[in-house]
């Protein structure tokens, strides 16, 4: 099947003002013209902290469905490769919050944040297989690269504190794993039952809006 063909290409269509609203929201765009508020940035760094430390033990379950349903072997080291970084991250984290005065050890999940996280935790369960989770993890990945390249594309004005984190997701390395990902995702969907193809689109629209929730929780809309 063409790429083009492809079932993510053809959700990212189908689904297209969702998904422009998730990868080109008015944080993103504030922050690639240069008029985001520190107050704002510093809630989606706390924010986002929390987030990651709660990603861990949803893409360790990634992995260990890939270990257990997926027939092919590069699939877990692509994902291990993801579970690996975040040691670095969280890391990143940490000193970017200590530049900016941001607590984290107080840091408390605001609403958008728990409703993610939950949304994370449900994939725990032995019902959510293997094609749909690695879906989830794709789009995931995808809205914070789209997002964050699109603040260090042609005539941006991102502020230069700002550039390393909007390259640290919007660099063309991260973006290859992006597209890793996804092919992973195509290989599975297209052997999918319909009730899995379907179940994985509903989980594809359920990240969009979730990724939404959260940046108007980081710029307070």
């Amino acid at each position: 099947m063409d790429d083009d063909l492809s079932p993510t290409a053809t959700w990212q269509v189908k689904h297209h003002e969702l998904y422009q609203r998730a990868t080109r929201h008015p944080f993103i765009l504030a922050i690639r013209d240069g008029t985001v508020d520190a107050s704002s940035f510093k809630r989606w760094l706390g924010q986002d902290y929390v987030f990651v430390r709660e990603f861990i033990p949803f893409l360790s379950n990634v992995l260990l469905k890939s270990w257990k349903e997926s027939e092919n072997n590069s699939d877990l080291e692509i994902i291990l490769g993801g579970l690996a970084a975040l040691s670095d991250e969280l890391s990143w984290f940490k000193n970017e919050a200590s530049k900016w005065g941001v607590d984290l050890c107080g840091m408390t999940p605001l609403t958008a944040n728990t409703e993610y996280c939950r949304f994370l935790h449900s994939f725990t369960t032995p019902d959510i297989n293997y094609t749909v989770a690695v879906t989830a993890f794709w789009a995931i990945e995808t809205v914070y690269q789209e997002s964050f390249s699109f603040c260090i594309e042609g005539d941006h004005k991102t502020p230069t504190e700002l550039l390393g984190a909007c390259q640290r997701w919007g660099n063309s390395n991260f973006g290859q794993y992006c597209k890793s990902l996804q092919q992973i995702a195509n290989r599975r969907l297209k052997e999918a039952p319909i009730d899995v193809f379907r179940k994985a689109e509903e989980v594809f629209i359920s990240v969009l809006e979730h990724e939404i929730e959260f940046w108007n929780m980081s710029s307070n809309e």
